[in-house]
């Protein structure tokens, strides 16, 4: 992801290659000067001047390579013959390829290729390697995947909003968990993948950022506080344990609804249709100006939803940090929010 911002559109990185390819040359960069790149390079020129555009598709004239400062912003070396360890697999077939290929393992340090003849900018980087697409491209592709989001997000708010009406009436089952946090799990995997896209557009990528925050706001909290209401705590097993098992889980296993409700560790007798309490922690975050620290003395005052809710405006004032103002927020907080989500199921 940073090698993909240093090329970015708007980058005078990503200015030079662009003029690389125009003028149908080949060069090989290396992005930092440090030790460890030094010790693979063999003659070439020391220069240490300023990095422009033009200065970079001037010395891919040479056939050597090019080594960058780390933040781009100085050209070290050109004209550079890379001995990287000739043990280092590599896959690729072309000198240039192979030698970039070769660094890239051997080093933690982007190293960009510009093809000649297939006119591609490769970056290779701990093994991996990552070839630039036309911007036209990567919209489109972006444009799709944020229609295929919009579908996912309605889908969570749709089983979200069901899930507030089943706590309120303390109907929840298993199922009904696993399925929320299915859908905001997809609904993370999705944006995270437009993210790359966007990084990908730089400059071009400003509105796809903005629909994007525009789809996401809030589901990453929503899908953690979900968690929080329902996981089975251990000492050796908190919030963060789920949050990444959850995270871990391959695609295939996101389908099915014992697998993601395994990450919350419940009980072995607890089967998929079992009854579950939230402890309240999602609908309190609902209410307007309350912190998440006063949420969690609530909590562990009353400790399920059903409780609060039954609770007094007397009994909400001992809580630490619940006053009277604060205890008839909750309170009418919590009405509000019971009488919408069972509109929201029924109407």
């Amino acid at each position: 992801m940073v090698a993909l911002r240093l090329v970015a559109p708007g980058t005078q990185l990503r200015e030079g290659l662009d003029r690389i390819l125009q003028a149908r040359m080949g060069a090989l960069i290396v992005v930092g000067d440090g030790p460890d790149v030094l010790s693979v390079c063999s003659g070439g020129f020391l220069l240490d001047a300023e990095f422009t555009p033009q200065r970079l598709s001037e010395l891919a004239k040479m056939d050597g390579a090019i080594i960058l400062a780390a933040d781009t912003s100085r050209v070290a070396r050109a004209n550079v013959h890379l001995v990287p360890d000739p043990n280092v697999p590599t896959s690729e077939t072309g000198t240039r390829h192979r030698t970039a290929e070769r660094v890239g393992r051997q080093l933690d340090v982007p190293v960009i290729t510009v093809s000649e003849d297939m006119s591609l900018v490769t970056i290779h980087r701990r093994g991996e390697k990552h070839t630039l697409e036309l911007i036209p491209r990567v919209l489109a592709r972006a444009d799709q995947a944020l229609q295929i989001l919009g579908r996912y997000k309605a889908r969570l708010d749709a089983v979200s909003g069901s899930l507030s009406a089943l706590e309120v009436e303390d109907l929840v089952t298993v199922r009904d968990v696993a399925t929320v946090l299915q859908r905001a799990e997809m609904v993370r995997r999705i944006s995270e993948e437009i993210e790359g896209y966007v990084v990908e557009l730089g400059a071009d990528g400003r509105l796809v950022m903005l629909q994007l925050e525009e789809l996401v706001g809030g589901v990453e909290e929503d899908r953690r506080l979900v968690a929080k209401d329902y996981f089975s705590a251990a000492p050796d097993f908190e919030l963060v344990n789920v949050m990444r098992e959850l995270a871990e889980l391959d695609d295939e296993a996101m389908l099915d609804l014992n697998a993601v409700s395994g990450v919350l560790h419940l009980p072995a007798d607890v089967g998929i249709d079992s009854a579950l309490q939230p402890r309240g922690f999602r609908l309190l975050h609902k209410i307007p100006r309350l912190p998440e620290t006063v949420s969690d003395h609530v909590v562990d005052r009353f400790h399920n939803l059903q409780k609060i809710m039954r609770a007094g405006l007397a009994d909400l004032t001992e809580v630490e940090g619940v006053g009277d103002a604060r205890a008839r927020a909750i309170k009418e907080g919590l009405s509000r929010l019971a009488e919408t989500s069972i509109l929201e199921r029924y109407v």
